[in-house]
């Protein structure tokens, strides 16, 4: 039931036993006293906004669970998860909340902005106070959520299904809605197996489980058999570990292993305060280890900047968003500053910006000749300031291809340095022309513009007509040749990236200066790899390529970047909206050095006095070459695929993917488990070659199994080689959108060797 906005107040007895579960999940969650978090709990109505007229009354309400919010909707699944939150903003920072919020006041708006692809929440509340409380009692619980554990998750997964679970709301669960519960948790087991389970937790006799016997129930399903053998084995005498049997595991997993080191776990995750004095770790404590980021797939210390960041920016590959403007497709979707945001905060340090003549004289952004809508280029280079340097600190390239007359460029010159400040490079930091360009670290919290430039005497008859050459052979645009007059005032803020048109790569050489920056199709790009591959890396090793998708793309899809970063080519301009395999490539390769954007090429590609031909590396040449074995233990709560049919579970398998230069591409699989996403144990070994580790990318994908379509994606995480922890493991997976799919996971063991 809904209730009415009121002051904070004590939360009421629970009356039910579901209520009293759940009063015992949300104690779990540790804000049940929170004033901010009990006004929540007693729901409020808020103002939905989407535009100027669209404006509705809408009741949110946080849960008994103290982790789901109710939100009355039309369309949309009306409860969302507070772990599907990536950020609260208050007042009128979303670009719906700087059109339309202005007759509110900013304390009264607030925006919801959620992982993935789902739409942002705009909101207005009755008062300041009320959207106060909101966002604090938001935030609060993002931070709890973030610091829970693997386990408490779960917990929580399955009290959410408890209630839906009892049919005749008799707040105790029978055998038959037992077996309902385990269906929506993805499980299908044999009834003995079952009826074993809820025999051994039915101490009332009464072939109904209530409270403690649901809790005891819950926590057999929890159960992680194959944690507890590995627990086991490393055992002494006693039933924990200590310090010695801790190096012991340490040191199979190619952990660092000290004292003070297996002492800083025990402290870390020792659930007992008697074995944490006695230097022990229980077996719940070392399941709480291998469920944290300390036992993630992930190297946890890449979650920091580790790289040498003083190398000119072309010794890096730079994490570099396509038609950035765009929401959807290329031809009729929304144009929106969201898009912007979405990209600075996956990390995107290379933006674009096209620019067309608007009315009222302020320029506008679109993809021009087509039916997506318009943004004006101010409220872009705002949306830029106020979010590129939220992520990483290393400089941003605003990519400008320029469609606008006279007029308008120098509008856009105006914009770009009173909005950006002193932001944007408007000059060489040393005050001359370098022979190499400048280093990430130099130009930290700096923004940097790509584009065409003229020369001191004016733009030359070959400049335009490679203004000219570059638009035709995009084709991106539909725009007919046209020789526009660029302007000093927009030319003077191009410094280090001076958009300039690729010939060959003797005329290139003959002429290469560290400033030039050539743009590739994609076709183009990948058929110089194939023919001149050695060379291009070392065109690549002084200046900036930008490879971008052929304009036929018209669905917005992608390419493998894979290949260009192959042949050494910093700027692989990707679809961002676009969720799929290459999306998962990128956000995976950068994932590690701190999210920063910014991923030091390997030393054969930066030196130009090697000749590394990714199509034939030579064996010896400095390459080591690697084994890597995986076994592929279990997994753990994957979601189901259809969620509208009620008996649907997966038939779960695990597809393992090596990227890198062409030897080493492969793909291997498990068989399919049927009808368990819970707990699926698979226990198969798969083996991979990689002949150029420094390139690679690991990509695990879990699919539903079927026999006569194709199989149906469930989750993924993609992870560079020189990422990859060895030992046994637990990878997080995410969704299609790279959203969390928190809590499933893969467990698996990974061994690494030289070969």
């Amino acid at each position: 039931m809904i209730g009415t906005r009121s002051r904070a107040s004590e939360l009421p007895e629970p009356e039910t036993n579901h209520e009293k579960l759940a009063l015992k999940a949300f104690k779990k969650v540790g804000l049940h006293d929170d004033e901010d978090v009990k006004f929540m709990l007693k729901g409020s109505k808020l103002k939905k906004v989407k535009s100027g007229t669209w404006k509705k009354n809408r009741w949110l309400k946080l849960q008994e669970d103290g982790l789901s919010i109710w939100c009355e909707s039309r369309n949309k699944a009306p409860t969302f998860s507070v772990m599907d939150i990536r950020d609260v903003q208050e007042g009128h920072q979303s670009e719906v909340m700087k059109k339309h919020g202005n007759s509110f006041s900013e304390k009264q708006c607030f925006t919801i902005v959620f992982v993935g692809s789902r739409t942002t929440l705009d909101l207005v509340a009755g008062s300041e106070e009320e959207g106060r409380r909101w966002v604090q009692g938001l935030k609060k619980l993002i931070r709890r959520v973030e610091s829970m554990s693997q386990r408490e998750k779960i917990e929580h997964l399955i009290h959410q299904h408890l209630e839906k679970a009892d049919k005749n709301n008799d707040n105790k669960i029978s055998f038959k809605e037992v077996k309902n519960l385990l269906m929506m948790i993805n499980l299908k087991v044999d009834d003995d197996y079952i009826d074993s389970l809820f025999q051994r937790c039915d101490k009332s006799k009464t072939n109904k489980l209530e409270e403690q016997e649901i809790e005891e129930f819950c926590n057999l399903l929890m159960q992680r058999p194959e944690l507890e053998e590995i627990f086991q084995r490393y055992l002494g005498k006693e039933q924990w570990l200590t310090v010695g049997e801790m190096e012991n595991f340490l040191k199979e997993q190619k952990e660092m292993v000290t004292k003070e080191i297996c002492l800083s776990i025990m402290q870390k995750y020792g659930l007992n305060d008697n074995a944490k004095q006695n230097q022990l770790l229980t077996q719940d404590g070392f399941m709480m280890y291998l469920l944290s980021p300390d036992g993630d797939v992930f190297n946890s210390s890449h979650d920091q900047v580790f790289q040498d960041m003083t190398q000119p920016l072309s010794h890096y590959f730079i994490s570099t968003s396509h038609n950035t403007y765009l929401m959807e497709d290329q031809l009729g979707g929304p144009s929106s500053t969201e898009a912007y945001i979405r990209a600075l905060l996956r990390g995107c340090r290379c933006v674009e910006l096209d620019c067309w003549e608007g009315p009222n004289g302020e320029p506008i952004i679109y993809h021009g000749y087509t039916l997506t809508s318009k943004i004006l280029f101010k409220d872009v280079i705002t949306t830029i300031r106020d979010y590129a340097f939220t992520v990483s600190l290393y400089p941003v390239i605003l990519s400008l291809e320029n469609h606008c007359g006279v007029e308008q460029q120098i509008v856009m010159a105006q914009h770009l340095k009173e909005i950006l400040g002193d932001m944007l490079v408007t000059a060489p930091i040393d005050g001359k022309v370098p022979n190499e360009l400048p280093s990430p670290e130099k130009l930290k919290r700096k923004i940097l513009i790509k584009g065409k430039k003229l020369q001191s005497c004016g733009p030359t008859s070959d400049q335009l007509e490679e203004t000219a050459d570059e638009y035709e052979e995009e084709n991106v645009k539909n725009e007919k040749k046209s020789k526009k007059k660029l302007t000093s005032e927009l030319s003077d803020l191009v410094i280090y990236c001076q958009s300039t048109h690729f010939h060959s790569f003797d005329q290139t050489w003959s002429r290469q200066t560290a400033h030039e920056t050539s743009s590739f199709a994609e076709t183009k790009a990948k058929k110089l790899i194939a023919e001149n591959g050695s060379t291009f890396i070392i065109h690549n090793t002084l200046q900036l390529s930008k490879v971008y998708p052929l304009g036929s793309r018209v669905d917005s899809s992608n390419f493998n970047p894979q290949e260009m970063w192959n042949g050494g080519c910093q700027l692989v301009a990707l679809n961002f909206q676009k969720p799929g395999m290459e999306m998962d490539l990128n956000k995976g390769k950068f994932r590690q050095n701190g999210r920063s954007g910014y991923i030091l090429k390997p030393s054969f590609m930066r030196d130009r006095s090697i000749q590394f031909d990714p199509s034939r590396p030579v064996p010896g040449s400095g390459l080591n070459r690697k084994q890597l074995t995986i076994n592929i233990i279990t997994a753990q709560q994957l979601p189901k695929v259809n969620k509208d049919k009620k008996n649907s579970i997966v038939d779960p398998l695990v597809r393992v993917e090596v990227y890198g230069v062409p030897d080493d591409n492969a793909t291997q699989k498990t068989s399919h488990i049927e009808n368990n996403g819970f707990n699926p144990v698979w226990n198969e070994v798969l083996r991979f070659t990689i002949s150029v580790p420094e390139l690679a990318l690991i990509r695990f994908v879990v699919e539903d199994y079927d026999a006569t379509t194709s199989n149906d994606f469930i989750g993924q995480f993609t992870l560079p080689f020189t990422s990859v922890k060895e030992g046994y493991r637990h990878i997080h997976l995410l969704s299609r959108d790279a959203a969390p799919l928190s809590p499933a996971t893969l467990f698996v063991r990974l061994k690494i060797k030289n070969v």
